[in-house]
């Protein structure tokens, strides 16, 4: 069997053991210790396909329990705390968020509350909002991170989230322990999307006097370019949304295009000796930055261009060498220009009118 098959029955399982109700009075109290423990070991990919399975496991236990069918009748159903995050009553999602306190039990749960920023429902939002704030002080940093690692890659995607939603979720970042920790992951995942990541995180002025600790010591090279490339240019650039952008009217024919954003840095440390070692990196995605922001700043560069142009132009990657073949005709323009290879005009043969 599939290991998310397994993980799916396990859900379900756990689901209808925390289901067991204490129905006197009509009160539900149920025991979630087994579903969160399961829910701890979930991977954060596919939060549509567990939150799915959740609701729809909720609400087939909850068809052999009726509050109609009890003797007590005056008092309502009792929340469902953590469960009721995945429920489809918008009420009952807003009561949910309202009623948790203390910290995450997990970065899956945790991560279940922030994808309420993006609820349908105006007042769940509101609700998410307010939850947020109050977890983040007691939730394990580690837990945070999860949370932020799967959330801010969908800042653009979350069409329903407004101004509000966003400030609150970058304003986690703003607690040095969880800045610290985001930006160990960052340096040390070798895989997922840390370039986004830290194009999401410029929006905020948290990481712009360690953007060469990223450009030097990242494990990803994607990472590495980026930063390099930050530096050098002195900002952040990121996407705030898209827009349409005719492509032939007669045609009537229209794509969608992404709408950058700049907030400019101050530079810190040399930039010769940064474009030194971004020319030595060992990635060519790294190299290739390196040799654009050669080109662009050769006349600032003094003796050290030539150097660093004759490295590029030896490199083994092509699109590398391009660049520092370019560099060099640049600084050593060729002598048999068309305009020197013209004669002189003394010794031009002259013609009878």
């Amino acid at each position: 069997m599939h290991p998310q098959d397994i993980q799916q029955q396990q859900i379900i399982r756990a689901i209808k053991t925390a289901l067991t109700f204490d129905i006197a009075y009509q009160k539900v109290r149920p025991d979630i210790s087994s579903f969160i423990a399961i829910t701890s070991t979930l991977s954060l990919n596919n939060f549509k396909v567990w939150e799915n399975t959740i609701r729809l496991h909720i609400a087939l236990s909850l068809e052999n329990y009726s509050p109609k069918k009890c003797r007590f009748r005056t008092l309502p159903l009792g929340s469902l705390r953590w469960l009721d995050l995945c429920s489809g009553d918008g009420f009952k999602r807003e009561k949910a968020l309202k009623l948790l306190s203390g910290a995450a039990p997990n970065s899956f749960l945790f991560c279940l509350v922030t994808r309420r920023l993006n609820d349908w429902v105006p007042q769940v939002r509101t609700a998410a909002r307010e939850a947020l704030t109050r977890l983040i002080e007691t939730t394990d940093p580690a837990h945070t991170v999860d949370m932020l690692w799967v959330s801010l890659p969908c800042w653009n995607s979350w069409t329903r989230m407004g101004e509000l939603e966003r400030k609150s979720l970058l304003a986690i970042l703003d607690k040095p322990d969880i800045a610290e920790a985001l930006k160990k992951r960052l340096m040390t995942s070798a895989s997922g999307p840390v370039s986004t990541l830290f194009s999401q995180v410029g929006r905020t002025t948290v990481f712009d006097d360690v953007i060469t600790d990223f450009a030097q010591h990242a494990i990803q090279p994607s990472l590495r370019a980026k930063a390099y490339r930050v530096y050098f240019e002195s900002q952040f650039v990121f996407v705030t949304g898209k827009q349409w952008q005719w492509v032939d009217k007669t045609q009537g024919r229209r794509r969608q295009v992404p709408i950058l954003v700049s907030r400019e840095i101050q530079r810190v440390g040399s930039v010769k000796e940064n474009l030194r070692r971004a020319v030595l990196d060992s990635s060519p995605r790294v190299r290739r930055v390196a040799g654009e922001i050669l080109i662009k700043e050769l006349d600032n560069l003094g003796e050290q261009a030539l150097t660093l142009a004759t490295e590029l132009a030896a490199d083994p990657c092509s699109s590398v060498s391009e660049r520092g073949q370019f560099a060099l005709r640049e600084l050593q323009p060729s002598c048999d220009s068309p305009v020197e290879a013209l004669p002189p005009t003394d010794n031009l043969p002259t013609f009878p009118r």
